[in-house]
């Protein structure tokens, strides 16, 4: 603007105070602390009762249990053909632990791809069972006879699930369920008498599998442990039974994770923008924040240690009608004793409000920490958006009793390690380089364990986004 020139404002009148703009450069503004959206409730972290781990490593002891291979199998699809992965045959109990990878190749290549429309009868109640069926894709249902000679649905099988596997021990094994198609489904049928005819050839295979027909001849309970002889309600003096309690061998072992990034801060700024905010510590304080963000996502989701992985299969459960419905989600609880928390993703817990609406239910809820969080049961749900949403809309959710003392789910930290800021969660200098640059190493360690398998259980292939 030059000498004289005078200033108007927007509507065309001369200006006749200070403006804002100018007022600003005199001013000291006002300002928020960093913001971060990717900060979220973490209540896995604020609920999971912690345990200090000493040496890194946790050690979960049992007692020794026959149970033997209950997994889930794998499939490739090429077009619209379907084929197991050899390998994936061991998590039928019957080939646990076999290892002749061309034998399995074999098995594999005489499995036999069937194709059931829904309502179809896949097998009958009282049929002989010399099949083996792995369920590639859809639902199945496990259907007996109720106290009153109706229909009851027993359970609810999905992709990778399997039915039938008796057949490779016992040569006389009948249906005691039928199991009919719910949906459209892709099957894989391994008929005994191939086998049969494999073992023929394979007297590994033959033997491996005379070794199998002999484990269910142990006592045992019905969770697999060898049976305790007790005698109970005798009178007069009968031999009391001896007994002992028998060990696993080889205890499943817990490290530590790891959780590490290098914060770097320029000298410059450090030194001379600390004001009214230390440019240090909101840099550590962010760092921190998505760190925790990374723990959680790991301890849901980790391959080794998270709880959708490490979940037993037995203890994982489908919709019955593919919806979170009441029924699912008293049948989850059923499962454990003393469920102390549901976790589920925002958009489930929205879903199971539906399920609830459109029965005239309304969930209790709770205050924890200020928050009002829903329960069921008198189980609270807590939202976890870590809990992953596959493309079609389907998500699961997680029940688990916590707690050493009840042989729960627990997390696994170390205490006191150097430079800690947290328990278990450190920031180290690293020094200062050439180009004037700080270094901190930010560093967080933490596992979960669970330490007998009825303190997890998840709700598989819940659908989220049907709306009727």
């Amino acid at each position: 603007m030059s000498v004289g020139e005078e200033v108007r404002t927007e509507q065309g009148r001369p200006q006749q105070s200070l403006g804002t703009a100018a007022a600003r450069n005199l001013a000291t503004t006002t300002k928020s602390a960093p913001q971060m959206q990717e900060i979220s409730s973490r209540w896995l972290l604020r609920t999971l009762p912690w345990v200090n781990v000493q040496g890194g490593t946790y050690r979960v002891n049992r007692r020794l249990s026959y149970a033997v291979g209950d997994g889930r199998v794998t499939f490739v699809k090429t077009g619209d053909r379907v084929e197991v992965i050899p390998a994936e045959l061991r998590e039928l109990p019957a080939l646990r632990s076999y290892e002749d990878d061309a034998v399995l190749s074999e098995l594999a290549q005489r499995c036999q791809q069937r194709e059931f429309t829904q309502g179809s009868v896949i097998a009958s109640f009282g049929a002989q069972a010399d099949e083996v069926y792995l369920l590639a894709h859809g639902r199945v249902e496990k259907v007996g006879t109720g106290p009153y000679g109706d229909d009851a649905v027993l359970g609810v099988l999905a992709d990778g699930a399997y039915f039938g596997d008796q057949a490779l021990l016992d040569p006389d094994a009948i249906w005691e369920y039928t199991a009919r198609a719910a949906t459209a489904c892709t099957v894989l049928v391994l008929p005994r008498q191939d086998v049969d005819q494999v073992a023929e050839r394979a007297e590994a295979l033959r033997e491996h599998l005379r070794e199998q027909r002999a484990i269910p001849s142990q006592r045992t309970n019905k969770y697999g442990e060898k049976e305790i002889d007790l005698a109970a309600g005798h009178d007069g003096e009968p031999d009391i039974p001896h007994t002992f309690v028998d060990y696993d061998a080889s205890p499943r072992e817990y490290e530590l994770s790891i959780a590490q990034t290098v914060l770097r801060i320029h000298t410059r700024v450090a030194d001379l923008y600390n004001q009214p905010m230390n440019q240090t510590e909101q840099q550590i304080r962010l760092t921190v924040e998505a760190l925790k963000e990374r723990q959680e996502h790991e301890l849901v989701n980790n391959r080794e240690f998270g709880l959708l992985n490490n979940c037993e299969y037995d203890q994982r459960l489908q919709p019955h009608d593919g919806v979170p419905s009441p029924d699912d989600l008293d049948e989850l609880l059923s499962r454990r004793r003393g469920t102390k928390l549901l976790l589920a993703h925002p958009r489930a817990i929205s879903a199971i409000g539906r399920e609830l609406n459109k029965r005239g239910l309304v969930p209790e809820t709770i205050d924890v920490g200020g928050n009002r969080i829903p329960t069921w049961r008198g189980v609270p749900i807590y939202p976890c958006n870590k809990i992953p949403v596959t493309p079609e809309r389907t998500t699961s959710i997680i029940a688990m009793r916590t707690g050493e003392a009840e042989q729960g789910v627990i997390g696994l930290q170390q205490a006191g390690i150097p430079d800690e800021i947290e328990p278990s969660l450190s920031v180290r200098f690293m020094g200062i380089n050439e180009q004037s640059i700080i270094k901190y190493l930010v560093t967080a360690y933490y596992s979960a364990a669970v330490l007998v398998p009825d303190a997890l259980g998840v709700l598989e292939n819940v659908e989220i986004g049907r709306w009727r």
